[in-house]
């Protein structure tokens, strides 16, 4: 399937999911995640769910990284660019919803990619190889460029599906593991 394609049936999936599914799946991916990496001192981009494309939701994980004494950084998307600016997250003051849903930070301390050990990456489909399908705008693939050489690129998927894609480019970039309602995926074996 080609990625438009892709984006339209992932979105369609993901329309039929009830809030008590989207919240079920949501814990379960979660706790995959919590129970295999620890992020105590690690620096972590995170994102947040956009809603009302029904996200998976990843504000246990937020937490989890502050108690554990992590240092939690959200992104920016600037669309004049599609390049993502980075903040140091510390107080639920510093969101806004953006005009495209997105919960940003509107101040904090800038962060530089080079400084991240995780990225955690929205996907809306994914390939046995690691390679996904967002939006398409391209945000996370220049963000992964900017990354040291041992950051974990980690995917959170809704569905327990892999999935072909047949127009990959050479800019797009694997992921190193996705974590799915019912398993742990590692790409790097």
């Amino acid at each position: 399937m080609t990625k438009a394609e892709i984006r339209k049936l992932y979105k369609a999936k993901r329309a039929e999911l009830s809030p008590y599914d989207l919240s079920k799946i949501s814990a379960q991916v979660q706790a995959l995640v919590l129970d295999s990496i620890s992020f105590s001192a690690k620096y972590v981009s995170i994102f947040l769910p956009i809603e009302q494309q029904k996200e998976i939701s990843t504000y246990g994980l937020l937490e989890d990284i502050i108690l554990k004494g992590g240092h939690p950084i959200l992104s920016k998307a600037n669309f004049t660019d599609f390049s993502l600016s980075l903040y140091h997250y510390q107080h639920p003051n510093q969101l806004q919803i953006s005009s495209y849903g997105i919960p940003e930070p509107k101040y904090g301390r800038s962060i530089l990619a080079n400084k991240l050990d995780y990225v955690i990456v929205p996907l809306l489909g994914i390939n046995s190889d690691g390679h996904r399908v967002g939006y398409g705008k391209g945000f996370y693939d220049r963000l992964l460029k900017l990354c040291k050489p041992e950051c974990v690129f980690i995917g959170l998927h809704l569905f327990d599906e892999f999935i072909e894609i047949s127009d990959l480019h050479k800019e797009d970039i694997p992921l190193h593991i996705c974590y799915t309602p019912s398993g742990i995926y590692d790409f790097r074996k």
